[in-house]
């Protein structure tokens, strides 16, 4: 994934997409930073999952950021954050449906034999693991959630 988006960096530079350069740079950074971290608590560097872990994190801030400057009448900022949102994107492979989502968290249930409430930690970093940048985590507990009561 980073050739990838050394390649998009270098596209947006000839075509001069000031906000696509700004947000490679952005995840470039990211990246950066936990490779940084990770080397100083004796980890490999950051392999592709964990980039999608990253990408999905930055877009979970963005669409938290767009609200508030929704929310403080700044729709301009929010409409940045929202093209931001739309660059990241193009990186994740597809999100899945609510109902894939369903039953992916129902198989991996079943998978760990999980029981109730009490086991909703263990499903969940079950399906961190094998997903990463592929469905709303915050959806997926819910589901969970649901599916264990």
């Amino acid at each position: 994934m980073r050739e990838q988006f050394a390649e998009c960096l270098k596209d947006a530079l000839k075509a001069k997409d000031t906000r696509r350069i700004s947000t490679v740079r952005l995840i470039q950074a990211a990246i950066k930073d936990r490779d940084i971290a990770n080397r100083g608590a004796g980890k490999d560097p950051v392999d592709d999952d964990g980039i999608k872990q990253i990408l999905a994190k930055m877009i979970k801030q963005r669409e938290e950021s767009a609200k508030i400057y929704e929310d403080n009448g700044r729709p301009e900022l929010a409409a940045q954050e929202r093209e931001e949102i739309a660059v990241i994107n193009g990186f994740l492979p597809e999100q899945f449906s609510e109902e894939k989502v369903k039953e992916v968290c129902a198989k991996v249930i079943s998978e760990t034999g999980a029981h109730g409430l009490r086991d909703m930690g263990k499903c969940m970093s079950v399906l961190k693991e094998r997903y990463p940048g592929q469905m709303d985590f915050a959806k997926a507990s819910g589901i969970v959630k649901d599916l264990l009561k």
